[in-house]
């Protein structure tokens, strides 16, 4: 069966973009994945980012928007859901952004997306179905858009071997159940792996109930 992303891109309407920053980057990550966004998520976001970056599964563009970038910084959206790849781009402010609506499932060209020097993917994993061996065709598809010396990098919430705390299982249950989440059987051994079958240079680390990682040295 062919994977898509649709499920877990769908949920993201204009209202529930609205509401993403508050409930998601700022509740949830620190009581439920107990991973803060501005004390952990964003400086590692901002650690990565390149002159030349594709952000993967835009959210609201709180990254983008809080990273302090250059002026010369190209950025490339990339997601599913038109209303998340309008908020990003409103948010972003910047009239040279780029903005391409596609599966993550999907092979890209370069006709979609140029040479980056860094691609993110923060929250994205754990909004797909399947395994994470299933996951592994993302990294696939992005490594082609990625410079030779380029990072890819992000951060995903794991599932059920996480442990989580009451909070966090209520909302791993409810959020599966909706399939706006996919994670249940999401392992840091299982993230690693995937990611290894694409990079050379891979590392991953967790905070919380959150996976950060990094991968460099695409296999081509």
């Amino acid at each position: 069966m062919t994977q898509s992303s649709q499920a877990g891109a769908a949920v993201y309407s204009p209202l529930t973009l609205k509401l993403y920053d508050g409930w998601v980057l700022g509740v949830s990550n620190r009581f439920a994945w107990q991973c803060p966004t501005r004390k952990v998520l964003q400086p590692f976001f901002n650690r990565h980012v390149g002159a030349r970056h594709l952000d993967v599964g835009v959210g609201t563009g709180y990254y983008l928007a809080n990273a302090n970038l250059p002026a010369t910084t190209q950025v490339t959206l990339l997601d599913l859901n038109p209303s998340s790849l309008e908020a990003a781009r409103q948010r972003l402010g910047r009239p040279d952004t780029r903005v391409v609506q596609h599966d993550v499932f999907q092979p890209l060209n370069e006709e979609q997306v140029a040479v980056c020097d860094s691609i993110s993917l923060f929250y994205l994993l754990h909004c797909l179905p399947g395994t994470m061996a299933d996951k592994a065709v993302v990294f696939g598809n992005l490594k082609s858009r990625l410079a030779d010396n380029g990072v890819l990098f992000g951060a995903t919430i794991l599932g059920d071997e996480a442990n989580h705390n009451g909070f966090g299982s209520k909302l791993m249950a409810v959020y599966n159940k909706k399939g706006i989440f996919g994670n249940r059987h999401d392992t840091l051994a299982g993230l690693r792996s995937a990611l290894a079958q694409h990079f050379a240079d891979v590392s991953v680390e967790l905070v919380g109930k959150v996976a950060l990682f990094s991968a460099r040295s695409a296999l081509r």
